[in-house]
């Protein structure tokens, strides 16, 4: 499981968040009215998706996905997310999240109790949608030269 006290798993979690539970989170954060500078205005953009082909593991370019990022300082503590899709308001969101996490903020432990559920709910929807199309799988067998 993803540690959201480590910040490139914390990435990882808020990316998987739920736009509104971010929100929620970030509004109590901003609800003791701290100093809140943007940094980078969230603005969906294209990202090149990179993997690795199975065969001979070299990485490619997929295509390019639609994310939105945004940065804030918050109180001092710089606080970044990039999200999937358009969703201005979770990439918002989600950078108050990162830095309020970072810093320690009062209400860290909750914000770290929303992320890990986030991780928990995404990773069950993996396994499931795992095993819903496990059965499709299809096995090659490779001819090689005995040269």
């Amino acid at each position: 499981m993803d540690d959201p006290h480590d910040r490139s798993d914390r990435f990882e979690l808020i990316a998987a968040c739920d736009g509104d539970a971010l929100e929620s989170v970030a509004d109590q954060v901003l609800a003791g009215d701290p100093t809140l500078d943007v940094l980078q205005e969230p603005r969906p953009q294209l990202v090149m998706q990179r993997v690795v082909e199975p065969v001979e593991r070299r990485p490619f370019n997929l295509g390019e996905v639609v994310v939105t990022p945004a940065e804030v300082s918050l109180d001092g503590e710089r606080g970044f997310a990039m999200v999937p899709g358009k969703a201005e308001r979770a990439a918002l969101s989600g950078a108050i999240v990162d830095a309020a996490v970072a810093d320690g903020h009062p209400i860290a432990d909750e914000a770290v109790a929303v992320l890990e559920q986030a991780g928990e709910e995404y990773q069950h929807e993996r396994e499931q949608t795992w095993a819903e199309s496990r059965h499709t799988t299809v096995e090659f067998e490779t001819m090689e030269d005995d040269l």
